[in-house]
């Protein structure tokens, strides 16, 4: 196609994880001309990219952490442990691009460079890296809440000589750590996953911390085939749990408050999920501790004794305990990431008293010297939630540029629309549940809200939907009251952006998931209230 040339399509779906999937998917079945591009060499999102060694689903884990539309494909698909490896879930995510034939329509290592609202033709006009160009009437950003790779601004990071890597962007060859002098900035998800995996082969580890994290045992097992029977026969009330839990999990939520047992009592059950495994410590407990520090102080007391008594350097320990209210950073699954530092080749680096001053060619030269390495792992997370959108950058009516659009706050309607980007729909988008809730379910649930709106304005010969003036105000307080009655607020994290320079304070997540998808059930209902409508051009 000459690169003058528009393709034509209804729909555009940018990205191939789970949302992109099954946009495509859904968008297909109206019998829709539509295409997904991404910019990875495989379908599978931030599975595609997260290739780090320890790569894990961390909640809820299998067999919940899947595609729910099919019943056929939870029968026929077999999780082999109760928290999949990065392998296990890409594996999956191929397997459900084949089962559905949906490579015909998924265009790999393409990454949209550009998207234009052309508002006379009330059309998405994109570019594409390989030059080709596309015109089309929808277009579905499924860019993933945790794809934007957030490189460290460091002084000297580039003239490291030796090999460097960041966990959100692993290359597909193997990585060897044997004999190597390594270290690892940040302590994340991705640096507790990686860091036990690296000590076990590397002559040496470094690890520099700048936040001590809060980590559960996943005591990661194998799904044995009772279970998994199980689980199949009971999957349509399994399911509909997961629609109305707050985290989309098939556990009933807890009522009771940590502050109506005996510290005796509190003990032994948080003991009993330590053993048992998993983030059900924290929301299969009490129901207060994300909103009363109170409450929240007892489970953080119980995970900083653990760490006490799983570290034997009592400096160290000291140097790993948090001093924030657990929950309110991302809480990591881990395997063994505490004992680690009881090994002879294994070094913890407390940024905050000993800051990185820059990287050398040799290595990290600290405030009280330098750290030679032969390998640097960068794990320092992502510019979360809103930074493929940003970094897309759309410009909506009149040109504006998303990124101007949210220079001072993340304004959206539903968290799927943008006042001023009309025929635009996130999956994951800011103020929605997003991260805290089961990532595949939820853009399942909001993958079929965006399709069902297009039929609907297909059927009825409608060009443009576009959120009213003042609803995403209206939108945002009450996002924010619900933050405000938690703790999450409260905390600097990457969910209020606190870890990218610059990046204005907002937490950007809807905490009460029933509440949400009931609103956008009411929504629909209601005529697609608080959207403009426009006739077709």
């Amino acid at each position: 196609m000459p690169a003058t040339e528009h393709r034509q399509l209804d729909a555009v779906v940018i990205g191939a994880g789970f949302g992109g999937m099954y946009a495509l998917h859904l968008l297909r079945g109206l019998g829709l001309k539509v295409r997904a591009y991404d910019d990875a060499d495989s379908v599978g999102g931030t599975w595609a990219w997260n290739r780090y060694p320890g790569a894990r689903v961390d909640f809820p884990g299998g067999p919940y952490y899947c595609y729910t539309f099919s019943r056929e494909l939870v029968r026929d698909w077999d999780w082999p442990e109760t928290q999949p490896d990065q392998p296990s879930v890409l594996a999956y995510l191929n397997h459900v691009a084949d089962r559905f034939d949906l490579r015909r329509d998924i265009e790999l290592r393409a990454r949209v460079t550009a998207a234009r609202y052309d508002e006379a033709a009330q059309r998405w006009q994109l570019d594409i890296a390989t030059g080709e160009r596309v015109s089309a009437r929808f277009l579905i950003c499924a860019t993933g809440a945790l794809s934007a790779a957030n490189r460290p601004d460091i002084p000297g990071l580039d003239r490291f000589a030796g090999e460097c890597y960041h966990t959100g962007l692993w290359p597909q060859r193997p990585v060897d750590f044997a004999g190597k002098r390594v270290g690892v900035i940040g302590t994340g998800s991705s640096g507790v996953q990686a860091i036990p995996v690296i000590a076990r082969t590397a002559a040496h580890l470094s690890v520099f911390q700048r936040t001590p994290q809060y980590a559960i045992p996943a005591r990661n097992r194998p799904l044995d085939a009772a279970f998994r029977r199980d689980t199949r026969e009971k999957w349509p009330q399994l399911r509909a749990m997961m629609l109305e839990t707050l985290a989309g999990t098939p556990f009933p939520s807890p009522t009771r408050s940590a502050l109506e047992d005996s510290p005796q009592q509190r003990e032994a059950l948080y003991e009993e999920h330590w053993q048992r495994g998993g983030l059900g410590i924290a929301f299969g407990t009490y129901g207060d501790l994300m909103s009363n520090a109170e409450a929240n102080a007892t489970l953080c007391e119980f995970v900083r004794e653990k760490i006490r008594r799983a570290v034997r350097d009592p400096e160290i320990a000291r140097r790993l305990l948090p001093d924030y209210p657990i929950g309110t950073k991302r809480l990591i699954l881990d395997e063994g990431y505490y004992e680690t530092y009881n090994r002879s080749n294994v070094t913890l680096v407390d940024l905050r008293e000993n800051p990185i001053i820059e990287i050398t060619p040799q290595g990290v030269r600290t405030a009280r010297g330098e750290h030679a390495l032969d390998m640097l792992v960068l794990a320092t997370g992502f510019d979360a939630i809103t930074g493929a959108l940003t970094r897309l950058n759309p410009r909506g009516r009149g040109g504006l540029p998303l990124a101007e659009a949210w220079a001072g706050r993340f304004s959206t309607y539903l968290g799927l629309a943008v006042r001023g980007f009309p025929n635009l729909f996130m999956i994951h988008g800011p103020e929605s549940p997003s991260v805290l809730y089961n990532m595949p379910l939820g853009a399942e649930r909001q993958a079929e809200w965006i399709s069902d709106c297009i039929a609907d304005l297909q059927e009825r010969g409608l060009g443009g939907i576009e959120a009213a003036p003042g609803v995403d105000l209206e939108w945002g307080r009450t996002v924010a009251e619900i933050a405000d009655q938690t703790l999450f607020p409260r905390t600097d994290s990457w969910y209020t952006g606190a870890n990218i320079p610059g990046k204005h304070r907002q937490f950007p997540v809807h905490l009460d998931a029933p509440r949400y998808f009931a609103t956008l059930r009411q929504v629909a209902a209601a005529g697609y209230a608080g959207f403009s409508l426009e006739p077709a051009r």
